[in-house]
């Protein structure tokens, strides 16, 4: 195989020079942030377009190109016009669509057709054992299927429906609803479903303990801080609404009144999960007869902080369990429907709603930044000039989405100005580091009119990630050092994701923006980030994704960091990543990674070959100068096989994560602008070879 002569990233992007940094940069976080590696005049702002030009459909017959120019024309298509974002479906499971029943019942508000149409979208995802999944072609879940029971009665469907019958017997196969999620029970206590001994403690209080004490909600991640104070809120105020309180009976093992709410101890003795069951049945008692004066400023508090919080989002926290427990807190609290304020979070609920033929569905957020900018630097990879129009018009708005204002990451993250992107259309407090390394690549890209205007942002940006690195040399995504594993005990934390640590995918991205503005190996930042991955590296050369389906995606994710911040990719734990990703090839020439490998490590990287998997994998190993080998020329003829005329792919599965083992997610786009980056680069490299 052919070697060449410049590093991939400068053979990709043939950046304007090469920068090494001096390597005197303190790397930990504490204080005030600057970037003493290297200085501004030595930053690379821009790159220089890959391909001048690419042929039209109607002047060429390479298969290669005209592909590339089908899915450049069908995603152009789909831009806004007006202010030139990009914006797919995020699609989740059925549990939030079941919410939305349940948030008009607790409302008291019920819009029958829209019911209906909610009830059709949960009917049909229902499975042949009765249950439902929280992913396409997973089995039945407890919780979701609990939820969509509960979700159909309150829509008016009879208990004697064969379906229902069926679902029935397959929630009492799976333990009943007594197995259900920590949430779940919180919920269906509202309803009066499940007495309030089920639930465990979640103590107003708690929003009394200042930041940096170590059971401080600012330990918690930035979504669980949103899920839980206000829902705080509504457990202190124990909301009954009345649908019938036996409506759920034929979903107990045993009989209601003889349900043992105990929470089972590990036999150890000492350990953190004693200690914690310990103290939420203290806390429980406490809830009984909490300490009037104390409760009422606890209240208060939550209740301010709530409202603080939803300024300048798109809802609390922008996303769907924080918006809806808000709603409930706020009820609880006496707000009238036709407040400001819980109007506006009524409306970004509907915001997120799909229509679908006779069906329709709630998404738990949207996605537009993270959208658009990977847009962005699929189609630059293509061969669209970063002067384009499109490109510039997109490039314009994602420079009006940095954060500007000090939001909770301040805390633990000193920095003379705020920066970084957050992932929705409106979440000032929550920017996170994903989003911004995707938008600095992305604006490192476009050629904008504002020259200035551009850098000073992506500057901005780039102070703010390097602050944002944690002291393990890795990154987490919305907050650093947010890693206290033994909280993760605490009994209402069973949704798997209380907590914001440094993951292998985040890290890998913040490395490849770092690498392509012009930080080496030679740098603090750079070298402790390394290290970070190597001892997140599995045996077998893989890298975990916590935010994308799986291995496949957290090892491309770092491969690409490496790769970019100047690692030499002929070293033996690059080599046994490449040889892994090769290993795990379809025989399609696909690749494909089941949700399930969450579950169980030994399903890592098998499953049915996906669009967007294909081209995680393909991008790995090209990072890896692997572009002649067989497995990138077969894995690049499926990706061609399988396009549609319009230019767009088909992807029925799952291919990204909300939490590990509890909630994934469907992004609508990534079956297309992934690909499109793969071909392209594909083609840019072959030219140069």
């Amino acid at each position: 195989m052919r070697k060449f002569l410049l590093s991939f990233f400068e053979r990709l992007e043939t950046s304007i020079y090469k920068f090494n940094g001096n390597g005197n940069g303190n790397g930990n976080g504490n204080g005030k942030h600057s970037v003493p590696e290297l200085s501004e005049d030595e930053l690379r702002f821009e790159s220089i377009p890959v391909s001048a030009s690419l042929p039209t459909l109607s002047s060429t017959k390479n298969p290669l190109d005209v592909a590339i120019q089908r899915t450049r024309h069908y995603l152009l298509r789909n831009q806004n016009r007006l202010d030139g974002h990009w914006v797919g479906i995020l699609e989740a499971d059925t549990t939030i669509t079941s919410d939305y029943i349940m948030v008009m019942h607790f409302l008291g508000n019920i819009e029958s057709e829209k019911q209906r149409m909610a009830a059709n979208l949960i009917r049909e995802h229902q499975l042949s054992d009765g249950g439902w999944n929280i992913y396409y072609g997973g089995p039945s879940e407890i919780s979701a299927s609990v939820k969509a029971y509960f979700a159909l009665k309150l829509a008016g469907y009879s208990a004697d429906e064969p379906f229902m019958q069926k679902a029935r017997k397959c929630i009492l196969d799976m333990g009943g609803i007594m197995k259900a999620n920590c949430f779940t029970k919180i919920y269906l206590a509202m309803f009066g479903q499940v007495d309030w001994q089920a639930v465990p403690a979640v103590p107003a209080e708690m929003i009394l303990f200042p930041p940096g004490f170590y059971f401080s909600i600012y330990e918690m991640s930035y979504w669980s801080r949103c899920i839980v104070v206000p829902l705080s809120i509504a457990i202190a105020k124990k909301p009954h609404i009345s649908v019938g309180d036996d409506l759920l009976k034929e979903l107990y093992l045993v009989p209601r009144d003889k349900v043992v709410y105990r929470i089972k101890r590990d036999q150890g003795g000492l350990c953190w999960h004693n200690f914690f069951i310990d103290a939420d049945s203290i806390f429980r008692r406490y809830e009984q007869q909490p300490i009037k004066f104390v409760r009422k400023i606890a209240l208060r508090k939550a209740e301010k902080w709530m409202l603080d919080h939803m300024e300048k989002s798109g809802g609390l926290g922008a996303i769907w369990p924080a918006i809806v427990n808000s709603i409930f807190a706020m009820k609880c609290l006496g707000y009238p429907d036709d407040h400001p304020v819980l109007a506006n979070q009524l409306r970004e609920m509907e915001n997120l709603m799909i229509y679908d033929g006779d069906k329709l569905y709630l998404q738990p957020c949207v996605s537009p930044v993270w959208d658009t900018a990977w847009a962005i630097i699929a189609l630059h990879e293509s061969g669209m000039p970063g002067a384009d129009s499109s490109l510039q018009k997109a490039g314009q708005w994602l420079l009006s989405k940095e954060v500007r204002h000090y939001g909770d990451w301040a805390l633990k993250c000193k920095v003379d100005e705020p920066s970084g992107w957050y992932f929705q259309y409106a979440n000032e407090f929550y920017p996170d580091t994903d989003d911004s390394a995707a938008v600095l690549m992305a604006l490192q890209r476009v050629s904008l009119p504002e020259r200035m205007h551009k850098e000073k942002a992506v500057l901005r940006g780039l102070k703010w990630l390097l602050a944002m690195q944690c002291d393990d040399g890795g990154w987490g995504a919305f907050d650093r050092n947010n890693n206290k594993a033994i909280l993760n005990h605490i009994p209402f934390a069973d949704f798997n994701a209380l907590l914001d640590p440094s993951t292998s995918d985040v890290t890998g991205r913040c490395l490849d923006f770092l690498g392509r503005i012009g930080f080496s190996k030679s740098s603090h930042h750079i070298q402790k980030a390394i290290d970070y991955l190597q001892k997140e590296q599995e045996k077998d050369g893989s890298w975990f994704g916590r935010w994308g389906a799986n291995y496949i995606y957290g090892t491309w994710s770092v491969l690409s960091g490496l790769s970019a911040a100047g690692e030499d990719m002929n070293k033996p734990h690059i080599k046994r990543a490449v040889a892994w990703l090769k290993s795990v090839q379809n025989s399609d020439g696909g690749w494909g990674e089941t949700i399930k490998s969450y579950d169980d490590p030994f399903l890592k990287a098998i499953g049915k070959s996906t669009s967007s998997q294909t081209a995680w994998a393909l991008l790995g190993l090209m990072t890896a100068d692997e572009v002649e080998c067989d497995a990138v020329e077969r894995g690049i003829k499926f990706l061609l096989s399988k396009q549609k005329e319009d230019g767009s792919w088909d992807e029925i599965e799952f291919t990204a994560t909300g939490f590990p083992k509890v909630f994934y997610l469907k992004y609508h786009m990534y079956r297309n602008y992934f690909p499109l980056m793969a071909l392209g680069r594909y083609r840019n490299l072959i030219q140069k070879a």
